[in-house]
């Protein structure tokens, strides 16, 4: 009994200290631009983003994200809130992209900074702690990006993780864990997860080649051998091709115009190909030599690659080359329940409603292509009817012309 209610208060100490660190809806009109701030950085032209839920969405008001609304643009943008410490905590980033012009190129990835940042001159050299997010550009890149910053160096995850390349709404939640393990969802599913050493080059490899060792002179790793008794046939050596013994000399070839006349050459039916002697067993095979392994002098384990001892900025740093991407319910908290629970309140409730209403709108264009090509056809037989018409007023004048030209009677 009494170490189910130490559990319970353990559980209610926990769930005490659980925290939202950083929350944005954009449910607040345009309050949003007092708490975020464009870079200014010289030498590039930003786009200005803009608040709107987009083309469809679920619903009007809660819909309403920061939309990217120029071509060929760079966006810089950025906000601050009180800093915080990951230590002995997990760390939760999430929030929700909307592709709605269908990108061909373009970044939708937030990045994560400490407190030093300009927000006025933020760029892309600009140092981050984390950036997460998709990214698109043709068919070969549709990738989530999970880069951490550490002791100065960018590492990019070393796994393929395939982001959404559709038109909707989707969710991106990024789980650092304080064991320095880590899981990436898309939606509130799980679509990666792992260890922080082993799925990125923070640190030197463990072990490295014996430096002192080497392949044995003697050592022989050919598993067969040419066989030394077998000898090439006596008639093995013929030419690839020969000269067709069927062609002749055409009877309009003229020596003098046209050279002297040499008959085609065709591939020779007895060519064997280059001669080589058959393998067998090598009696002296040791298998394929493996370099011994010894410990690394320069690894060290690290158990804080996790830790991000100050957290306090999130921007949005990318390039689009088209644009539309509405980017919405920015959190980052400590709780991982808590934030797929937000996930759930906020892109959970209006993903349906938004594929209703783009369905919808589909299905109204499809019936205006369909009533403007049925209108053209009809545009297309009337013209070809007064064409038909016009051809018989032709042959009536003509046949009038024809009446008037003939001799009356009488005259004859």
């Amino acid at each position: 009994m009494k170490g189910a209610l130490l559990v319970v208060c353990l559980l209610a100490v926990s769930l005490a200290h659980a925290k939202v660190l950083f929350q944005e809806r954009f449910t607040d009109g345009d309050s949003w631009e007092s708490r975020w701030v464009q870079s200014e950085h010289s030498g590039k032209e930003f786009g200005k983003f803009v608040l709107t839920a987009g083309k469809f969405y679920g619903d009007a008001e809660d819909s309403k994200g920061l939309q990217t609304p120029q071509d060929a643009r760079f966006y810089g943008l950025s906000t601050k809130f009180e800093p915080f410490s990951n230590e002995d905590k997990p760390l939760v980033i999430q929030f929700s992209v909307k592709h709605e012009q269908n990108i061909d190129c373009g970044g939708g990835y937030l990045k994560v900074f400490d407190c030093s940042l300009d927000q006025k001159d933020m760029h892309g050299d600009s140092p981050y702690l984390i950036m997460f997010g998709p990214d698109i550009c043709g068919p070969g890149t549709k990738r989530v990006h999970v880069i951490f910053s550490y002791k100065g160096q960018n590492h990019l995850i070393k796994k393929e993780i395939r982001c959404k390349d559709d038109v909707y709404s989707h969710l991106y939640t990024l789980i650092v864990n304080p064991d320095n393990t880590y899981e990436v969802k898309i939606d509130n599913e799980k679509v990666e997860s792992g260890s922080l050493e082993d799925d990125w080059d923070f640190l030197p490899t463990k072990e490295i080649k014996d430096p002192e060792a080497s392949k044995p002179e003697d050592w022989d790793d050919r598993a067969t051998i040419p066989d030394p008794d077998d000898a090439k046939p006596e008639d093995w050596e013929q030419p690839e091709h020969i000269a067709d013994p069927d062609a002749t000399k055409p009877e309009d070839w003229d020596d003098e115009m046209d050279g002297e006349w040499e008959p085609p050459m065709i591939d020779n039916p007895e060519y064997k190909g280059e001669w080589k002697p058959k393998q067998i067993d090598n009696t002296d095979y040791k298998g394929a030599w493996i370099h011994p392994m010894v410990a690394n002098p320069e690894y060290a384990a690290d158990d804080a690659l996790y830790l991000r001892t100050e957290v306090c900025t999130v921007g949005l740093d990318l390039w689009q080359v088209k644009s539309g991407t509405i980017f919405d319910n920015f959190l980052i908290t400590d709780d991982i329940e808590e934030a797929k629970k937000v996930g759930d309140e906020t892109w959970g409730a209006i993903k349906d409603g938004e594929k209703k209403m783009k369905d919808g709108q589909d299905e109204e264009e499809r019936k205006k292509a369909e009533e403007e090509a049925k209108a053209a056809d009809d545009d297309e037989d009337k013209d070809d009817l007064d064409d038909n018409e016009d051809d018989d007023d032709d042959l009536d004048l003509d046949m009038n012309d024809l009446d008037e030209s003939e001799p009356d009677h009488d005259e004859l």
